[in-house]
């Protein structure tokens, strides 16, 4: 999955930089932890002490005898029945008792049936449901001790729970192949499907239990994979609570048996984001339609009964039949196309490898495509709308996209394991892109550019989303993540490769992790077995598990402090302590507060002064607080920790080092590397909003900037001035800090200008760090109230209404539209309006839609909230981005907030499964109230309406808590240093 999603953002510049983006790609307990908001909670069991009579005992135990004998009886008689009934009915469940069965069961009928059906499995020496593999035949080890105990009272517990009311699948069948049929019928939007599962039993049980939701089970039936035949099926039905289809069973399968497990059902293809779901688009005033899949994470379950684990994986073969007017899609190519009279045709697609459920896709479209080959074969296809195939706005990513496949074959030394690749640009998609095996499906905004529209900042997020979604070929499609805890380990790969796949930046790396664990699943400790041997080969001796899961198992990153001290030369304090904005939550919440975090630091460090900087050297910080000595640091010198930004962590330091960092910045700040300059940026303003820093040092650093002429600094001073903007721009005093930012900003706009057209109208692109380094200049000049910068934004505004020709740059159309929605009249905004319907390019939409968001006018605003719902107007991902817009508006912020808390059910509704996209609308909505009555209106809407989105909730209250104990500790602090400092 992309992780354009988090880069909206920002462009990461350090580690720090990227926690802002780890949202989607988080670490490994923050990931599962939101998934499981969507989940039920399984039950837990308490033990009841209860005194009773003798006489209540044994009326008791008399009952149970009789109920054994009348058990006894029905199974003597059900099997008499089945001999006789099993040649007319064969053993399928398409008779009563089976579609019975198809009904949702309530969890108290479910229990009660469990328990009369598992007294006897138990009793006939077979694992009882929810026992775990290799506990069957009534042979157990009995380990003493304490945890041994605790084991058997977990074992029992769950021993008397159903199988289907677990989180998890029973362990007791493992699936090997899957042959799904499927019929679309596109004119109503329903599909029906009939999936054949070959599994084989691990440990013998009644029950068969896995994956389905919202469908309808027509029949199951269930045989063996020999000439012995059906097996009889004593009932089945869902249970939505887990989202399970169970079929319960005569007797028992077999352990280390294979069956046949065959479900005919049928479903709707849904108005939504997830599962099998519908887009639609227009072309030529007529809106057609198409179905897509989004199975990740658990959401194939949706479009056909599975075991929906990424444990489980399986082969697959997939036909499709659809209307001859359609195409269909899937992982592996087309082997036959059979096509029947009546306007009807089925494609067989080639069967897979072994894959996960959720890797797993298919399409049905009316699309065209474009196509390329790479060197060793591979067959790529871009499919996408008519009109933008014709129009070429495919043609970039699909020439980047051979390039791309090539290049990680020789880089990885693994080929591509698919005979194709197919690159799916969709209207409507819940991320940004997907990276289903062999069909990688892309929102259109990430796939499609058009070059004569689109800026350098659009291609270059075009680009970085295809880098990450083709290394997950290998990342991902080709060695998949045992659980969801360690999905962080292909998307962190992906990320990183994002760079790498532009450039070699480490040649030398042995790459034995991908060969070994092809087509299989991969946790953290192969990952980090790997990399300690790769360092044994080259005489170092280092448990990497050891030092790395205190970084991925513990939440957050820590902040190293340097102290100088004072009576003893050369000697430094270094201390570490978990990272958070909140200092107040620490003491609130035991987790965030846990003094026993801990993490073996690789601190790099540097010493400097007003001319040159030392090598750098590296201390490995392993305790709460040490000290060091630091050769050559004497009074005038000053020191730099995290050498060009490669550790994730935050430096401090005392006051008197902050001085001279600050001073030796505005002497000569070529002394200090670019990367470096932009992570003293970064680290400041984050650790004075937190409280660690004074107000002032972050304000006073900013101030060289005047003679910065690299991108990356004034990109961190860019991104980390927006959060305080925000804090502050609903306050009386705002026009303090606007004048203050903009005396920092004047002197480089001046310098820099605005890009310009040549005589024949083409932008005249410099190189890419330039016009970046230009548009934040002038992006932070249009924001903060720059009169010139209003002036030449109204200026290309005018004369594009007044010639209808666009020849605003490029590089700054966003810039341009939005400050002149903001200063101009309702005119301007419908002429954009009307510029946002027309349009046919999707670079263009998405920046028109955000400019409309900029309004002064409240009216305008609540009106465009309004047409947000409507997804024929406003795309189902694109409503999200324009109330978030809307929110960060200072004169649209409580209408998004009111705006939210009104259609929140409807919301909801719309995007609550997406879990990603509803964290993504609470925390935008949210992020930057500030004050006691917004919080208390959020904690009161959070009593009434949670709704399974309490970690997001969560963690909203946390940041509104952090920014109203801000405002109350740090505002006045801030306004005084910047009058005093706009006095001198």
């Amino acid at each position: 999955m992309s992780l354009a999603e988090k880069r909206e953002a920002s462009f990461s510049l350090t580690p720090m930089m990227i926690e802002e983006d780890a949202a989607l790609r988080n670490g490994s307990r923050g990931l599962s932890g939101q998934w499981a908001d969507a989940a039920a909670v399984r039950p837990r069991t308490t033990e009841r002490h209860i005194t009773v009579h003798k006489r209540l005992v044994l009326g008791f135990a008399i009952s149970i005898l009789a109920l054994l004998v009348v058990t006894m009886i029905a199974v003597l008689l059900s099997v008499r029945i089945e001999e006789c009934s099993s040649s007319s009915t064969g053993g399928d469940a398409d008779g009563p008792a089976g579609r019975a069965g198809n009904r949702s069961v309530p969890a108290g009928a479910a229990a009660a049936a469990a328990a009369a059906a598992s007294a006897g499995s138990a009793r006939r020496n077979h694992p009882s449901a929810g026992e775990p593999p290799g506990r069957g035949g009534g042979e157990s080890e009995a380990p003493g001790g304490e945890e041994a105990a605790a084991e058997e009272e977990e074992w029992q517990r769950r021993r008397e729970q159903p199988p289907w009311t677990q989180l998890r699948l029973p362990g007791h069948l493992r699936p090997l192949h899957y042959n799904l049929m499927l019929s679309a019928f596109m004119e109503n939007f329903t599909f029906s499907g009939e999936v054949n599962v070959q599994v084989e039993c691990l440990n013998a049980t009644r029950y068969i239990v896995l994956h389905a939701h919202r469908m309808h089970v027509e029949a199951a039936r269930v045989a063996e994979d020999r000439l012995a035949g059906a097996l009889r099926v004593s009932s089945f039905f869902l249970y939505p609570q887990t989202q399970v289809f169970v079929v319960v069973l005569n007797r028992s399968l077999e352990a280390h048996r294979s069956y046949n497990l065959k479900i005919i059902y049928s479903a709707p293809i849904e108005n939504e984001l997830l599962g099998f779901f519908r887009s639609s688009y227009v072309l030529y005033g007529e809106r057609r339609f198409l179905a897509v899949t989004q199975f990740s994470p658990t959401h194939a379950r949706k479009a056909f009964p599975c075991f929906d684990e990424p444990i489980y994986k399986a082969t697959f073969k997939i036909s499709i039949k659809h209307q001859a007017t359609y195409l269909s899609l899937s992982n592996m190519p087309v082997e036959t196309s059979v096509f029947e009279e009546d306007g009807w045709v089925t494609d067989h697609f080639s069967q897979t490898p072994l894959m996960s459920t959720y890797y797993l896709a298919w399409a049905v479209c009316n699309f065209t495509y474009r196509e390329t080959t790479t060197k060793n074969g591979v067959l790529i296809r871009l499919y996408a709308r008519p009109d933008a195939i014709r129009r070429g706005s495919g043609d970039y990513a699909l020439n980047i996209t051979r390039r791309l496949v090539e290049f990680y074959e020789d880089y990885f030394k693994v080929p591509y394991s698919l005979p194709k690749l197919d690159l799916l640009a969709v209207p409507k998609h819940p991320y940004a892109a997907m990276e289903n095996w062999g069909l990688s499906v892309f929102v259109e905004q990430r796939i499609l550019l058009d070059p004569s529209i689109s800026s350098i900042s659009y291609l270059l997020d075009v680009t970085m989303v295809i880098v990450h979604e083709l290394c997950h070929q290998w990342f991902g499609d080709l060695v998949t993540p045992v659980w969801w805890e360690d999905v962080w380990l292909k998307e962190g790969f992906a990320h990183y490769f994002e760079f790498v796949g532009t450039d070699y930046l480490y040649p030398g790396w042995n790459l034995d992790y991908l060969t070994i664990h092809k087509y299989g699943n991969a946790a953290r400790k192969d990952l980090w077995n790997t990399l300690s041997e790769a360092l044994k080969k080259v005489g170092k001796f280092v448990n990497i598990q050891e030092v790395m899961d205190q970084w991925t198992l513990q939440m957050g990153y820590p902040v190293i402090t340097i102290k100088g001290n004072e009576t003893a030369e050369n000697i430094v304090g270094i201390s570490q302590e978990h990272f958070i904005y909140d200092l107040d939550v620490k003491t609130k919440d035991r987790g965030l507060g846990n003094n026993s975090y801990l993490w073996q630091i690789p601190l790099t460090i540097a010493v400097g002064n007003t001319s040159h900087i030392s090598s750098e050297a590296i201390i490995w910080v392993s305790n709460k607080s040490e000290h060091h000595r630091i050769a050559s640091l004497n009074e005038g010198n000053w020191l730099l920790g995290n050498i060009n930004q490669t550790g994730y962590f935050r430096v401090n330091y005392d006051i008197r080092n902050w001085r001279l960092l600050i001073d030796q910045l505005m002497r000569n700040h070529k002394v200090i590397s670019v990367s470096n300059r932009a992570g003293l940026i970064d680290d400041a303003f984050n650790l004075a909003r937190a409280g660690y820093l004074p107000q002032n040092i972050p304000l006073e650093i900013i101030r060289y900037l005047s003679k910065e002429k690299e991108f990356l600094p004034w990109h961190a001073a860019s991104r980390a001035l927006y959060p305080l903007d925000k804090l502050l721009d609903r306050t009386e005093n705002y026009n303090i800090f606007n004048e203050y930012i903009l005396r920092q900003v004047a002197s480089m706009y001046l310098k820099l200008g605005w890009p310009t057209n040549n005589l024949d109208k083409s932008f005249v692109q410099a190189s890419y760090q330039h016009e970046e380094l230009r548009r934040e200049v002038i992006m932070l000049a249009c924001s903060f109230g720059n009169k010139h910068c209003h002036q030449q934004a109204a200026t290309l505004i005018s004369d594009w209404i007044s010639s209808n020709r666009n020849r605003i740059p490029l590089n700054v159309r966003d810039i341009v539209y939005c400050t002149g929605v903001s200063l101009m009249d309702e005119d301007v905004w419908e002429f954009i309006w009307m510029k946002f319907h027309s349009t046919t390019a999707v670079s263009e939409k998405k920046i028109l839609l955000e400019a409309l968001t900029c309004s002064d006018d409240r009216n305008l605003l609540n009106r465009l909230l309004n047409l947000s719902l409507n997804s024929e107007v406003v795309l189902d991902q694109d409503a999200i981005d324009v109330i978030i817009h809307v929110a960060r508006n200072p004169h649209g912020r409580d209408l998004a907030w009111k705006f939210f808390r009104e259609k929140w059910k409807i919301l909801n509704a719309r995007y609550g499964e997406a879990l990603f996209m509803n964290s993504k609308l609470i925390s935008g909505v949210t992020e930057f109230l500030n004050t006691e009555s917004e919080l208390n209106e959020l904690k009161n809407f959070i009593k009434t309406y949670e709704e399974g989105s309490a970690a997001s909730f969560s963690r909203a209250v946390e940041t509104v808590e952090a920014n109203v104990r801000w405002q109350m500790l740090y505002k006045e602090e801030l306004f005084q240093w910047l009058r005093k400092s706009l006095a001198h």
